[in-house]
């Protein structure tokens, strides 16, 4: 029998995937040469420790108007959705940021189905806005990769 999905382990792996976030944007800071993206990167992985941390706020039941209970149970599979194929070290940066972007949108449909469980409130809302800076985030990362995988010519 399948175990069952609650809402705490879908937190627990949430927090995991916002911390992997962080590592991988810290990691990938000290691997471009463009300022530019360094600071993305730094400013990207300084977000995710802001979601890191909002979650484990809500996790610990400091959030409380509109909150769900922790073992209320989730009946789809957000923890498929949000596995993701490890990162190889001799990945290229486009492919990297390419899982990056992924791992973005990934993210993001998390806090939508997230925020479909609640009634309107401020968890809602709370969810709703982690959606949102989580596209912001796969859009950034896809601006970054059509630069590294299609770079412009002398040519134009």
């Amino acid at each position: 029998m399948a175990e069952k999905v609650t809402l705490k382990s879908v937190l627990d792996i949430a927090i995991k995937k916002e911390i992997e976030a962080q590592e991988l944007y810290l990691g990938l800071s000290k691997k471009v040469v463009e300022q530019s993206a360094i600071d993305m990167f730094l400013e990207l992985s300084r977000v995710e420790k802001k979601h890191e941390n909002m979650l484990r706020d809500y996790a610990g039941g400091k959030l409380q108007k509109g909150a769900l209970k922790g073992d209320h149970v989730i009946d789809y599979k957000i923890a498929e959705k949000l596995e993701q194929p490890p990162i190889e070290p001799d990945m290229s940066l486009a492919d990297v940021l390419l899982l990056a972007a992924n791992r973005e949108k990934a993210s993001n449909d998390f806090y939508v189905s997230l925020a479909a469980l609640h009634p309107d409130g401020e968890i809602k809302e709370l969810l709703e806005e982690l959606a949102s800076q989580e596209l912001e985030h796969k859009r950034r990362i896809e601006g970054l990769y059509t630069q590294v995988a299609f770079p412009q010519t002398s040519g134009g």
